[in-house]
């Protein structure tokens, strides 16, 4: 079900991570996790023209330095987690509802819509420039969101384009994580979680386990954000 841009995801279990020989350790051990509630996940990633409209009200500064020449469509990026954290706060505010960045269960679960192979799509690396913008077809730059084809569940550029920053403290693994979709809340030095690889990272990166870290007030131009909705 669709609500205003956002999908609702259906309650379920699904097994995140992965035991693959050839992951790194931090996408192990494959576990089972329960999403027992009701959110809704954006389409889309946070865009320049959202974030532009949040500057106009707010007046904090709007961190992509290029968007004049990639355009408004294109996700957003070099943007802190606190300013992601700080946007999904003001929208809440603005439209009286509870947005939040996902978790990183709520966030594979979305990606991997029901499918427990590599991609959303399969394992077949040759169908991933279908779905995602990576470094062997994004010729070095962002594009347009929802401009490849969207997971099971509607959803649109889980695979690549830009990172996406979760709510989760980074866990070197998986043995102490929560099982309940929650997001792992243990002070690390290691700072926050991204996922969905990038258009400047090679398929490896971008699958549905693939999990990598920075503090919350770092930034870079491969990292953006989406939001999910609390139902």
């Amino acid at each position: 079900m669709e609500i205003e841009n956002y999908i609702a995801l259906p309650r379920g279990s699904f097994f995140m991570g992965t035991d693959d020989a050839s992951a790194k350790d931090c996408e192990k051990p494959r576990h089972e996790v329960h999403i027992d509630y009701d959110i809704a996940m954006s389409k889309h990633l946070v865009t320049v023209e959202d974030y532009m409209l949040y500057a106009q009200a707010t007046g904090v500064e709007v961190p992509e330095e290029r968007y004049e020449h990639l355009g408004f469509d294109v996700p957003l990026r070099r943007v802190r987690w606190t300013e992601a954290k700080a946007y999904a706060q003001w929208k809440s505010e603005r439209e009286g509802k509870s947005y939040r960045l996902p978790t990183e269960a709520e966030w594979e679960y979305a990606c991997r819509a029901g499918a427990t192979t590599r991609y959303c799509f399969g394992d077949d690396i040759s169908e991933l420039a279908d779905y995602a913008w990576y470094s062997e077809n994004s010729e070095g730059f962002t594009h347009d969101v929802g401009t490849k084809k969207s997971n099971a569940w509607g959803l649109y550029d889980m695979h690549g384009n830009v990172w996406e920053w979760c709510a989760d403290r980074y866990a070197e693994d998986y043995t102490s994580t929560p099982t309940n979709g929650s997001a792992y809340g243990i002070a690390s030095e290691k700072g926050r979680v991204l996922r969905g690889g990038s258009y400047n990272g090679g398929a490896e990166k971008c699958t549905s386990t693939s999990r990598i870290n920075l503090g919350s007030s770092g930034k870079n131009y491969f990292i953006g954000f989406r939001l999910v909705l609390e139902l």
